[in-house]
């Protein structure tokens, strides 16, 4: 997917470029700064003293040397001091500054850690709020993969209104899924018998002779009226591929538009296109229909397609009817709160 939060760490990243959250003079520091440099080896120190140091907002972009990766883009983000010092707008541009370098440098992948959320005291859950709107933002308009790179739990948070919202959400929820008592199941298997008896009734009402009939199970019913596997076959319903293609033409999106606002890579997109029996995973069905907006019966319409339903048992499942329910189709911040719940993130 294109944008990705994970829990690593950042100098351990393969790919094109990482992000130093740099102070302004750029020659190392504490935190991460100082285990880029330690994992970089003096090298990038003696290009760094070159550099002239950085202004806050901005970045500037070196080699990597000893790291796994090809650069190094050293960003400067603000200090907190009240919210009110310019300091949002600040940590936007580092985060815009830093991405259009890596495009220069015609890097694919980009690692990126919370800018700020260290020592320099920026609230987290709203560092992060920043980081997903501004690289959401650029990836509708590029092909690139961003990483978000969490090194513990601690450095992650989503605002706790959100969380708390969500754990009760769930809570309410599973509560009424395991309440399920031994004589609720007991009053639904005799529900479900009197029904069979029924239509077993039904089938043979013109026989005179009803004191022989005795109740059939579930399948034999069933059976009675199965069809041939070949005219089964004939019947096919409309397969994910195509409801998905229908729907993107019905909302008057783009193809491009779809994927990318369901954080969905351009390649796998290419093959669900090309294979109307295609068969995605489960995140990714959700991805579309978030992108789409689609109400909870869509939604589950769409995931029936592709062979998957949602639980009250699983709590991703519930995670996502809480966003439909309350009208949220942004993917990205739907991704900050499976993260948070350690879940699955939606996309390819």
């Amino acid at each position: 997917m294109p944008l990705q939060i994970v829990r690593n760490d950042i100098t351990k990243m393969k790919v094109d470029a990482i992000v130093n959250a740099a102070n302004s003079s750029l020659l190392g520091g504490g935190g991460v700064d100082g285990c880029i440099h330690r994992a970089a080896g003096p090298e990038l120190l003696a290009e760094c003293r070159k550099l002239g140091g950085c202004e806050t907002g901005s970045a500037k972009i070196t080699g990597a040397y000893k790291l796994p990766c090809r650069y190094v883009i050293h960003a400067v983000g603000p200090r907190w001091v009240d919210g009110k010092h310019g300091e949002r707008k600040q940590l936007i541009s580092c985060y815009r500054t830093s991405l259009e370098l890596a495009k220069e440098a015609k890097c694919e992948t980009v690692a990126f850690p919370l800018i700020s959320s260290g020592i320099y005291g920026y609230p987290k859950d709203q560092a992060l709020r920043v980081a997903i709107d501004t690289i959401s933002e650029f990836l509708l308009e590029n092909d690139m993969t961003v990483f978000i790179v969490i090194f513990d739990k601690k450095a992650y948070r989503i605002s706790e209104k959100l969380f708390s919202d969500i754990e009760e959400y769930i809570d309410d929820r599973y509560v009424d899924e395991h309440t399920d008592d031994y004589s609720e199941r007991m009053r639904r298997m005799n529900a479900l018998e009197e029904v069979v008896y029924e239509a077993n009734i039904c089938e043979d009402e013109a026989d005179e002779s009803p004191d022989m009939l005795l109740p059939l199970a579930p399948m034999a019913v069933a059976s009675k009226k199965a069809m041939s596997l070949d005219d089964a076959m004939k019947q096919l319903d409309e397969s994910f591929s195509e409801m998905l293609l229908r729907k993107i033409d019905e909302s008057g999106m783009t193809d491009a538009q779809c994927y990318k606002k369901a954080n969905i890579d351009r390649k796998l997109f290419s093959k669900i296109r090309s294979d109307k029996l295609y068969k995605p995973s489960k995140p990714t069905v959700i991805a579309f229909a978030i992108a789409l907006e689609l109400s909870l019966d869509e939604t589950k319409d769409m995931l029936m397609k592709a062979g998957f339903a949602l639980s009250h048992s699983n709590k991703f499942d519930i995670i996502i009817e809480y966003f439909i329910e309350n009208g949220n189709y942004n993917v990205f911040e739907i991704n900050e709160a499976l993260f948070a719940f350690d879940q699955s993130l939606l996309g390819a």
